[in-house]
């Protein structure tokens, strides 16, 4: 095995046919098998669970139209910043093994009540105020929750593996994630004319606590082929306990304290911004375009759930056979530059053709090639910062400030709308912004490389407790 600080024991490691299938896919060793898959079955479950609610809420941003949009985004900021001092006093109180199924569970319930309320509330051609109400709490709620369904399963990989271990293994990881949204988004598509959107709030409930269950069954940090490495007395000392399974501490407001404090972390944080607000305006011209087409209800949420089996589907065999292998051979920051040269041409394109051919073929590539080059290249960056930041500081962008570049976004494309400019000149006004995006991203792949670099010369292989400068 390549790790010395490794002890995993031998009934951990995979069976010799399941590996050998497995290594001609992905560089992944023996010993870190088992948690590989199991991190790819958590993503699986958790992932199937929001997509199956995705096209529901898309089809209620269509509804409301681009006018009302940005209303429903303020209200999704409030409801994460709701949420975000809740998640960290979790993190604050209890272990990763504890605070990520009462996270899960929380979804879960919060399912069942919409469930109820949407049984008892009349809607379609009886449709009342009442049910907008239901309609726009839903959107709000599923908009805030999307954040944390990913942030909380990367937060705990990037607790689990080490930088070296997420440029080989999470784009594998990522297949998972995919497999389940496409799974998600094919129930959607297939059952919402049997059962109604009422019924699949039910079967996305299910799928979140299957997901708590591997976490339940989730292999020991030791066994994941990864060992916390700590100085003491001045020489660096491998850890083998499963260091999940302790409480983090500190304060709840440290995430942010931190956030302030490293140029590393702003980065991250600006970076996700940028992307946040070409997500954002593409989201926008999207509801306008497939509302302008689509009169139909429940042909829209059908359209918007194709969209998203092509954007899975192109995800998934980028995931499976070619991530890890392009992170290894063009590095992590040419990695985090596709997207934003992507971006660049795609918002050109559809500046000078604003069709909804356009629309979907930029967002199929754009969200193919977020989920399976920029999301795995973006959680390794956070592989080299304290576990308390892993958490507390990565949970913060990843929510509340991912949140607050959709507002940014949403009264900016708002404002842009009342001075005349349409879907032609909002699009070529976004070239400029992801010009800087990829410089920022080239940046950001060098920083880690820097971090990753002094960690590794320490004679232990692990996970340094050290804040990046």
């Amino acid at each position: 095995m390549s790790d010395p600080a490794d002890t995993t024991p031998r009934d951990e490691a995979a069976p010799s046919g399941l590996y050998a299938v497995l290594s001609r896919v992905v560089d992944v060793r023996r010993d870190e098998t088992r948690a590989m898959l199991m991190s790819a079955a958590f993503f699986f479950f958790v992932l199937s669970g929001y997509f199956v609610l995705r096209p529901i809420r898309d089809e209620i941003a269509v509804t409301a139209g681009t006018s009302k949009l940005p209303w429903l985004f303020t209200g999704t900021l409030i409801a994460t910043l709701i949420c975000n001092p809740l998640f960290s006093a979790l993190v604050v109180r209890f272990p990763a093994r504890k605070f990520i199924p009462i996270t899960y569970h929380a979804i879960a319930g919060c399912l069942l009540a919409f469930y109820v309320v949407r049984r008892v509330v009349p809607s379609g051609a009886e449709a009342s105020s009442a049910d907008v109400k239901v309609g726009i709490a839903f959107f709000v709620w599923t908009s805030a929750i999307a954040l944390f369904v990913t942030s909380v399963f990367w937060c705990f990989m990037a607790d689990v593996f080490r930088s070296e271990q997420a440029k080989r293994l999470f784009g594998f990881i990522g297949v998972g994630g995919t497999l389940g949204s496409l799974t998600g988004t094919a129930m959607t598509s297939l059952l919402v004319k049997s059962i109604g959107t009422s019924n699949l709030l039910l079967v996305s409930a299910v799928l979140f606590e299957l997901g708590v269950l591997v976490v339940r069954f989730f292999p020991t940090t030791s066994s994941a082929g990864r060992s916390e490495v700590r100085v003491i007395g001045g020489r660096a000392r491998a850890i083998d306990d499963d260091i999940e399974r302790r409480v983090i501490g500190g304060s709840a407001w440290a995430g942010v304290r931190n956030l302030l404090e490293s140029p590393y972390l702003l980065g991250i944080a600006v970076f996700l911004i940028l992307y946040t607000v070409g997500s954002t305006i593409l989201y926008f011209q999207q509801s306008d375009i497939v509302g302008r087409y689509y009169a139909n209800k429940a042909v829209r949420t059908q359209v918007l759930a194709n969209i998203e089996l092509g954007v899975q589907l192109l995800t998934v065999l980028t995931q499976a056979f070619f991530t890890g292998r392009i992170i290894r051979w063009i590095g992590l920051g040419a990695t985090l530059a596709v997207m934003p040269a992507l971006s660049a041409l795609g918002f050109a394109a559809l500046g000078a053709v604003p069709l909804l051919a356009t629309v979907v073929a930029f967002t199929v590539l754009r969200r193919g090639s977020n989920f399976a080059l920029t999301n795995p290249a973006m959680e390794a960056l956070f592989t080299v910062v304290s576990r308390e930041d892993k958490y507390k500081a990565k949970s913060f962008i990843e929510t509340f400030v991912y949140r607050g570049g959709d507002q940014i976004a949403a009264w900016t494309y708002a404002g842009l709308s009342a001075l005349g400019l349409g879907l032609t000149g909002i699009s070529y006004a976004a070239v400029p912004m992801c010009a800087a995006w990829l410089a920022l991203g080239v940046w950001l792949g060098r920083r880690q490389a820097s971090l990753a670099g002094a960690q590794s010369n320490v004679p232990l292989t692990g996970a340094l407790e050290v804040k990046p400068a």
